[in-house]
């Protein structure tokens, strides 16, 4: 068996990382909601934004040093899933349990709902393409969605986590914000959705008419 490398260790090793940063997120957020210091709040940050940077810089050092897997095309997806499964519906329970207005939680469930729904729309779609051999390497609107999510995601706890300390209208320009980014989002969301249906449907069109 081929023996793995320091720096193919080093590159699975910074994308499985996401998880455990992921839930370190989650737990400090919990924690942080009901005590009256930000410092756990501010580590949940802290958390988040790691796992973020971790799906930049995993690619990225791969690429560099010439360590693209197999393996790592595999588990890089799976572990932004596991972040959005846990990050997002973490949002709808901030805003629910701090008394946001019912138009914002009904947003962020919306865009949470939508976003778990394509992903596994598009997985759906990629594994039947892949029985007719097609290429279903992420696409470019796919990399961007990615990208910009954990931003975004980090932008709307920070205004969830840290509101309430703000004067009046700075919290109410951070709500304008935050329905800004998510609509933003949303759009990019469906448009996404769109995209991939078109350009795998016809796959489903072929093994419908096999059966």
């Amino acid at each position: 068996m081929k023996e793995l490398s320091a720096k193919t260790l080093f590159v699975n090793a910074l994308t499985l990382s996401r998880v455990p940063f992921i839930f370190a997120y989650l737990v400090l957020a919990i924690i942080g909601n009901f005590s009256e210091s930000h410092s756990c709040s501010l580590a949940a940050f802290v958390m988040a934004a790691v796992a973020g940077l971790s799906d930049f810089f995993d690619g990225l050092l791969a690429r560099r040093w010439n360590v693209v897997s197999d393996f790592g095309k595999m588990a890089d997806p799976l572990m932004d899933k596991i972040f959005f499964i846990v990050a997002f519906p973490s949002l709808v329970w901030l805003a629910a349990v701090q008394g946001e207005s019912v138009v914002h939680a009904v947003v962020l469930l919306v865009f949470t709902v939508l976003w778990i729904l394509r992903d596994q729309w598009v997985t759906f779609l990629r594994a039947v393409a892949s029985l007719y051999h097609a290429d279903v390497a992420a696409m470019w609107l796919g990399k961007v969605r990615t990208a910009l999510s954990f931003p975004c995601a980090g932008f709307i706890y920070i205004y969830l986590a840290f509101h309430r300390s703000w004067t009046e209208g700075v919290a109410q320009g951070g709500l304008y914000l935050c329905f800004a980014v998510e609509g933003f989002l949303i759009l990019l969301n469906l448009y996404s959705f769109i995209v991939y249906t078109q350009s795998y449907f016809p796959y489903v069109r072929r093994a419908l008419d096999h059966e």
